[in-house]
This record gives structure tokens, sequence and C-alpha cells, in this order.
């Protein structure tokens, strides 16, 4: 190899060190803001079309839409949230108290219609009055049951702080991505352009339809989840029937996570001996509530991306782990959008393939 081409060779790898160096460094300094970044994204994405309303009414200008956007997030979104985390992180100590006298004091004698319960219905009366009659075993119990539980709910705490900072963030960058969305867009084409060529548009339409439905499925879902539990929790008679229903609506992001809230007033109403109202709030969390997450959640998802509970599940867990609360929707969002994208390139490659040889083959 003779001196100019060493001098060329040496010069391409240092700017592609330099590039490198660049793209790491970038990535470094966006690190913190990767989660509320990514999140601001997809829902801009998803409220898109509102914008382009909004900023129709406003006759075109976009910082004003970019404005009235922001602070709908701020009313619609993160004011419901801190309201309904500010009044559980009010009564949860409640809440403890009242399950530490229950243990401390001993519960009183078992209901007649527990023997009546089918196969489990007398080892569970024989049970209870073992408890009863031994208060110093159920106050181990309940110690042990409240150790157990501690830890997940700082886990949730920690996670709830994190989503309300993670959200604030995201409103923030969100107002910046509505203004200068196109002009985003028009450099995302271009770029995707240079790597796609043709198939450039069809794949941010992709992105597009899927991220819609992912988000559209996933609040959709829980908002519903939430109304109908609040509806059962005010006709069973069940106390704070709009926090429980709220906090119906945020578990339910998670895949089965409103059982924990129905099942919960079901064990109450049971605790106050109303027995029928107990029978009926178990009925409409199964039927109504709970089944919901089966039938609409696939159903509106499936309008952008046809993703089974299997990656909505492992989508919500591995994204609620690796970005924190806004997690839930990122995750099932970036596994509907890789698995939409590999289907479409497996069906369009025998396609194109063919088309090849025959085009050759015509030559």
């Amino acid at each position: 190899m003779n001196q100019p081409d060493e001098h060329a060779l040496i010069t391409r790898i240092v700017k592609i060190v330099a590039a490198a160096l660049l793209v790491i460094g970038a990535a470094v300094v966006l690190e913190p803001f990767l989660a509320a970044g990514l999140f601001a994204a997809v829902f801009v994405l998803a409220t898109w079309p509102l914008h382009l309303a909004v900023r129709r009414a406003v006759r075109g200008s976009d910082t004003a839409a970019a404005t009235i956007m922001t602070v709908l997030a701020i009313v619609l979104v993160i004011l419901p949230f801190a309201w309904l985390v500010d009044n559980a992180i009010e009564r949860v100590p409640g809440w403890i108290a009242a399950v530490q006298a229950w243990f401390a004091d001993g519960p009183p004698p078992p209901p007649a219609w527990l023997q009546r319960i089918p196969v489990v219905g007398g080892w569970l009366d024989e049970y209870w009055r073992e408890l009863a009659a031994d208060p110093g075993a159920l106050r181990t119990l309940g110690t042990r049951l409240i150790e157990v539980g501690r830890e997940p709910l700082i886990l949730a705490g920690r996670l709830i702080a994190e989503g309300v900072l993670q959200l604030l963030l995201a409103t923030f960058v969100a107002f910046f991505f509505y203004r200068d969305g196109e002009a985003l867009v028009r450099s995302l084409r271009a770029g995707t352009t240079r790597i796609a060529d043709t198939m450039a548009d069809e794949l941010l339409s992709i992105v597009r339809d899927t991220v819609r439905g992912v988000v559209i499925g996933i609040v959709g879902t829980a908002l519903a989840q939430g109304a109908l539990a609040t509806l059962g929790f005010l006709i069973a008679g069940v106390p704070a029937a709009f926090l429980l229903g709220g906090l119906t609506a945020l578990l339910s992001l998670l895949p089965g996570g409103s059982v924990v809230v129905w099942l919960g007033a079901t064990i109450w109403l049971l605790a106050q001996e109303q027995i029928g109202w107990a029978i009926f709030m178990a009925v409409w969390g199964v039927v109504l509530v709970s089944s919901i997450d089966n039938v609409l959640r696939p159903l509106l998802i499936s309008r952008g991306a046809s993703l089974s509970f299997a990656l909505v599940f492992v989508g919500v867990v591995g994204g609620l782990f690796a970005f924190g609360f806004v997690g839930i929707f990122l995750g099932p969002t970036l596994l509907a959008l890789t698995w939409r994208l590999w289907t479409t390139w497996v069906e369009r490659g025998p396609a194109r393939s063919r088309h090849a040889r025959e085009t050759h083959a015509d030559r």
C-alpha cells in the first residue's frame, strides 16, 4: 500500500472513530431523558390528530397549538394522576392501621355461611376459630403479611414518584414535539429514505398506526375498567368509590391488575358481613371489569398492531423494569412496533425476491 492510500485509510478511520465518539457522547447526555423523550414521542404521535384540530382552531399557530396541547396534557393526565396519588397516600396509613387493629383485636366468630362453602368451607371455619382462639398466632400472621407487603409498597411508591417526575419531564418535551413535529417528521423521513429507500413512507405509516393502536388499546381499556369498577363500587356501597375506581384504572395498565382492587373491595364487604354485596362485587369484577382486559384491549390494539396478550404482558413488565412507570406504555409499544416491522419484512421478502427473479428472467 502506497503512502496516499495509507493516509486516506487513516483519515477514514479517524472520521469513523470521531463520529462514533460523538454518537456515544450524545447518547450519554441524552440517557437521563431517554424514557421521558420516548414517552413524549409516543404521546404526541397518538394525539397528533387532536393537535391538528387545535392548530386549525388557532389559525395555524404552531406555538399556540403546542401550548394548548401541553396544558390539556397537564389538566387531563398529570393533575388527575397527582390527585389519585395524593388521595391514596392520605388513606394508606388509615388502611394499614385498620388492618393492624383487626389482627391485634382478633376476628369475630366465623360467619355461618363459611361452613357451607364447598370443599374448603370446613377447613376455613376451623382455621378461623383457631386464629380467634389464639390472638398471638393472629398477630404473628399479621406481622408476616405486613412484612411481605412492605417491600412491594415501597417499590410501588418509588415507581409512582418517578412516574410523576417522568410525566412532568415528558410534558415539557412534548411541547417541542408538538411545535416542531412536522419539521422533525420531514427530517426523519429523509433519513429513513436513505436507509429504506422506497419503503420509507410505509415504515413511518407502520410506526404511526402501531403506536396509536397500542396507546389507544392500553389507555382505552384502563379507562373502561376504571369506569365500570367505580360504578360497581358505588352500587355496592364501597367507600372511596372514585379513588378505588382511579386505582383500578391505574392498575389496569398492568394486565390483570384490576383484580387487586375489586377483590379487596369484595373482601372488605365480606368482613362487614354484607354477603350479598360481596357476591355482587365478585361477579361484577369477574364478568364486567376483568373480562374487558381479554376483549377490549386486544380489539383496540389490533387496529394498529396484532399483539398477543403474552407480548403485552412481557412488554408491560419489561418496560416497567427498564423505564419505570412510563415503561408501562413504552414496553408494549416498542414490542408491537418491532413485531409489526418484523412480520412486514418477512411477508414482503418472498414477494420481493420473486419480483426480482421475474425481472431478471425477462431481461
